[in-house]
């Protein structure tokens, strides 16, 4: 069984759970893992960048000067792109760089890198996150209390908005919901920092069903 340290609203320590090994993937995904982070950071590129071939610049068609006689090499037009102001070869031209990965790769991929966090211990449960006020140094003294120094990722079951507001400018950390955390987050963070309801929430992405207890 892998334990999974738990803390209260204030960050004090109140307990373990633990997490049945057999639920965890860690024989298999690696490749599903790669082919799902690269789908996703191909998706965020924009495809604008664009150039003018020779056709589309501007300038004469003319033949800048006569074929022979003149000591220079043969030129047919001033767009050519060899010549200053002409236009480009093999360019880039706006093209979409998504890529398709199939459900149950994503899905593999998904369970491989939740397990992977879960049996490194980089997964600590809050019982509840509640804050007073949306002040970013509550969210700074809660992550000194865990000991959260490089990055972390609350993961709540539902939308909460004073904690977005409070974790905002606080570097590498964020906030998401456990439906919206996907593989690419789970390896940016070091750390993720679940409510017990959202801890529920991803184990039951990763194993179809509940696993945890107490």
């Amino acid at each position: 069984m892998s334990t999974i340290k738990v803390f209260n609203a204030m960050g004090e320590p109140a307990g373990e759970l633990a997490f049945a090994d057999e639920r965890l993937v860690l024989n298999k995904g690696d490749q599903a893992v790669k082919d799902t982070v690269v789908a996703t950071l191909n998706a965020r590129r924009a495809g604008t960048a664009s150039t003018q071939n020779k056709g589309e610049v501007a300038g004469s068609g003319k033949k800048p000067y006569r074929q022979k006689g003149t000591g220079n090499a043969r030129a047919g037009s001033r767009r050519s792109p060899i010549w200053r102001g002409g236009g480009v070869a093999h360019g880039p031209r706006p093209h979409s760089f998504a890529q398709k990965v199939n459900r149950k790769v994503a899905q593999l991929a998904f369970r491989r890198a939740l397990s992977a966090k879960i049996a490194d211990g980089q997964v600590v449960v809050l019982d509840v996150i509640n804050l007073p006020e949306a002040k970013t140094k509550l969210v700074a003294a809660l992550l000194k209390k865990l000991d959260v120094r490089t990055s972390g990722l609350f993961v709540t079951d539902v939308a909460n908005d004073a904690l977005v507001r409070a974790a905002r400018n606080i570097p590498k950390v964020e906030v998401a919901c456990a439906r919206d955390v996907d593989v690419y987050s789970l390896l940016r963070f070091r750390t993720v920092i679940a409510t017990r309801a959202g801890f529920e929430a991803l184990t039951t992405r990763l194993t179809g069903k509940a696993e945890v207890t107490a």
